[in-house]
This record gives structure tokens, sequence and C-alpha cells, in this order.
């Protein structure tokens, strides 16, 4: 039998449905709880105090929420998944295209992109207005970058000591290994000598279980050195890179 539509009269109060009578889910009614409880947090100092110009908005909210509200969070995430259409991507997308240039960072790209927001929702250049702080951070913007600049040197510079330090590592470890491997090189040889050396006053099946030793001693020791070899190669190379 094919299935009929049914019209129904939203107009008529019986037919709407309470809120209390409901069964959303103990996942949703968990996230409801949550959100009200996140509520209440929100006029905490660090939700007053908070700067969208030094710190996103997205992030702010992940760290206050990831781990006190699960379910909520599992619930945002899935709202914005949810398709909104591509016009307001499409838009973002021009707007990139006129701010780029040539090697710009990430950052400075954000920054544009908050600058043409906030001249949008004013409505224009003109309109934007010209508050104490934002004419503070205009006095302060070269002082700012030039900080920005060192606190990056200073990162660069803590990077490359640490990857120094690293590699001195490494070697000091290159080198305990030589030492280890010429110390097992050298009790190789001698114990082939020794077993040579019995075998000359031996004859027969003694004679020969002796050169068997010897030989097969002589043969790691020749491994060994073959090892060493390419120690020292890695020792080198490993130095001209501190060097540099």
């Amino acid at each position: 039998m094919p299935l009929q539509l049914i019209k129904m009269d939203i107009s008529e109060e019986k037919s709407w449905v309470s809120l209390k009578s409901l069964d959303i889910g103990l996942g949703a009614e968990s996230a409801v709880k949550q959100f009200i409880s996140f509520l209440s947090e929100a006029r905490e100092e660090d939700f007053v105090s908070f700067q969208p110009l030094r710190l996103r908005l997205d992030v702010f909210l992940h760290s206050k929420r990831h781990k006190s509200h699960p379910d909520l969070l599992r619930f945002c995430l899935s709202v914005l998944l949810l398709s909104h259409g591509q016009a307001t991507v499409e838009r973002g997308f021009s707007v990139n295209k006129e701010v780029e240039s040539c090697n710009l960072l990430d950052e400075s790209l954000e920054a544009l992109r908050l600058v043409c927001d906030k001249v949008i929702a004013c409505g224009g250049i003109l309109k934007v207005p010209l508050t104490k702080e934002l004419l503070a951070s205009a006095a302060t913007a070269r002082s700012q970058y030039r900080l920005y600049l060192y606190n990056e040197q200073k990162k660069e510079s803590a990077t490359q000591e640490l990857k120094r330090k690293e590699a001195e590592k490494e070697l000091e470890d290159l080198w305990n290994q030589r030492r280890v491997l010429i110390t097992v090189c050298d009790s190789l040889e001698v114990d082939a000598d020794k077993f040579a050396e019995m075998a000359e006053g031996k004859a027969g099946t003694k004679m020969a279980e002796l050169i068997t030793k010897s030989n097969s001693l002589r043969r790691r020791h020749k491994d060994k050195k073959a090892e060493l070899i390419q120690l020292d190669k890695m020792i080198e190379e490993k130095a001209k890179q501190l060097r540099h």
C-alpha cells in the first residue's frame, strides 16, 4: 500500500508537543545541562576579560569546554559540520584574494581579515569608530612589531640551540659506539690469532677444529671492521654539520 501524506493543522494547540514530554535522548539532555553550566561559567573573569584581537574565539572556547563540557563540544562540532551554503565561503575567498600578497604569513592574513570584517560590520571605512583602544594600538604598532620579531628570533635561537644539543648528543653516542666496536674488533683479532697458534701444534681433527674457529673469528672481525668504517663516515658527517 503506497504511503500517503497527512496534512496537520498546527494552529490547534492540541497538536503541539510539550517540551517536558519530549524525549530528546540522554546525550542531548547532557548537552543541554552542560550548556546551562557553561552559561553560568561565562560570568567568570576569563570570559569578561577576553580580547578577540589577541586570541581566536574558537581556540578560547575550546580551551574552556573540551574537558568540562565534552557532550556540548560534540554537539557544537556536529552543528559546525552542517552545510550552510557556499556563499559565505566564496565571499571569504574573494576577500582573501584582495588582501593576499607575496610572503604573507598566516598571522598577517588573519589580521587583515579581521580588519576587513570589522570595516564591513561598521558599514564602511569612514564609519569605523576611533576608540581610545584603536588609537593606542595604532600608535604602538611599530613597537609591537619589533617585539614580535624579537620574540621570533628568541624562539629561532632556542630551536637552533636545541637542535645543536641533540646533534652533540648523537655525536657522543656515535663515539661511544666506536669505542665499543674497536674493543670488540681487537678482542676478535686476539682470539683468532690465539686459535691459529694453538692449531700449529695440533694435528688431524683438533687442528681443523681450531682453524675453523680462527677463521670464523676473522670473518666476524672483518665484518666489524666494515661497521667501524661506516661509523667513522657517520661521525665525520655529524661533526661537519656541527661545524656549520
